[in-house]
Parts: structure tokens; C-alpha cells; sequence
């Protein structure tokens, strides 16, 4: 095998030093920017940047490295690590109003993940990948709301997703401009 050869092996596995750091890097930044959130007056659900991260890491890194980022993202703040929105941590904030989404997120991640790296560049079917995903994530966390928080599934739906969708629908349109060409610029500094 040719040193080259060798070279682009080992950039292909999954566990390569490079990955884990990207991988690193990614959960960082969400560790960094899910606590920065607003609460609205009529949710009990805050506004995150979380499933902004996770778009641009779908671009980024791929669904398989996004997943494996976000989910490590979860395990931190189930162990204490006050990285959930509002600066919250540990397994409370599973059984809390929320929980459904930080649950949800993983579902969101591979189902728009499969379908951003299967059509990369068709802009239409990536947004729509990523409305499914975010929907499926919705639906974790609109059921769950209701059952924690002893809402109807109506109320839920107006306290957890309605006031939601103008700013994930412009969360999605930002990492579809913007996250390719974190990509390109990635792979053209010989990061990725």
C-alpha cells in the first residue's frame, strides 16, 4: 500500500484522529451556544440555537459525525454539565417539559443528515429534509409537553412548535447558504 494510499485510508475512517476532532470541535460549539436561550412568555419551551448547530453540522460533518456530536452533547448534560438551554443539566431536564426535544434532536439529526448527504446540492430537497426532521422532532416534543407538563396535545402545539417555525424555518435557510461553504473552506485548508 502507497503512502498516499495509506493517507486516504485512514482519512476515510470513521475514528480517525481528524474526525474525533471535528466531531469535538461541533459538540463544542453547541455545548457553547444550546444554553444561550430565550424563554417566551407563552412556552415553557425556550427558543435554543441547538438545531441551528445541528444544521450546520449536518453540512459540516455529515449525519453519522453529527449524531455521534450531538449525542455525546446529551451525555454531558445528563451527567451535570450545565450546557442544556438556560445553562440547565442532568436527567431532570429529560423528564421536564422539554425532554421530548433533546430526545427529538436525535431523530431530527438522521433523518435531515440522510437526506442532506444523499442530495447535497438540490437546495429544495435539503430544506425539506430538514422541515421532516424538524417535524419528527417536533412531534417527540409536543407529546411529550403535553404529558409533562398535563397539556392538551392542542395546547402543546401552540406552546412548543407554532411560535417556533418562522425562526427554524430561518435557522434552516442560514445553514443551507452558509454551511457548504464551511464545508468547501474546510476541505480546501486540508481540515477534512
Amino acid at each position: 500500500m502507497s503512502e498516499v494510499t495509506e493517507v486516504k485510508s485512514t482519512k476515510k475512517k470513521f475514528l480517525s484522529i481528524q474526525n474525533m476532532a471535528t466531531i469535538a470541535v461541533l459538540t463544542a460549539v453547541t455545548c457553547i451556544l444550546a444554553p444561550l436561550s430565550i424563554t417566551i412568555p407563552i412556552s415553557p419551551v425556550p427558543i435554543s440555537l441547538t438545531n441551528l448547530v445541528i444544521y450546520f453540522g449536518l453540512y459540516i460533518l455529515g449525519w453519522k459525525k453529527e449524531t455521534v456530536s450531538y449525542i455525546i452533547y446529551l451525555l454531558l448534560g445528563l451527567v451535570g454539565l450545565p450546557i442544556f438551554s438556560g445553562g440547565t443539566s442532568g436527567p431532570a431536564k429529560l423528564a421536564g417539559p422539554t425532554g421530548g426535544y433533546l430526545i427529538g434532536f436525535i431523530f431530527m439529526t438522521i433523518i435531515a443528515g440522510i437526506i442532506i448527504d444523499k442530495f447535497p446540492k438540490n437546495m429544495i430537497i435539503c430544506l425539506l429534509g430538514m422541515i421532516l426532521g424538524t417535524a419528527v422532532c417536533y412531534a417527540f416534543g409536543t407529546v411529550w409537553l403535553a404529558i409533562s407538563a398535563h397539556m392538551t396535545a392542542q395546547a402543546a402545539l401552540a406552546a412548543g412548535v407554532l411560535p417556533f417555525i418562522p425562526g427554524d424555518l430561518i435557522k434552516m435557510i442560514l445553514a443551507m447558504m452558509i454551511g457548504p461553504q464551511i464545508r468547501k473552506a474546510l476541505i480546501r485548508a486540508d481540515l477534512f
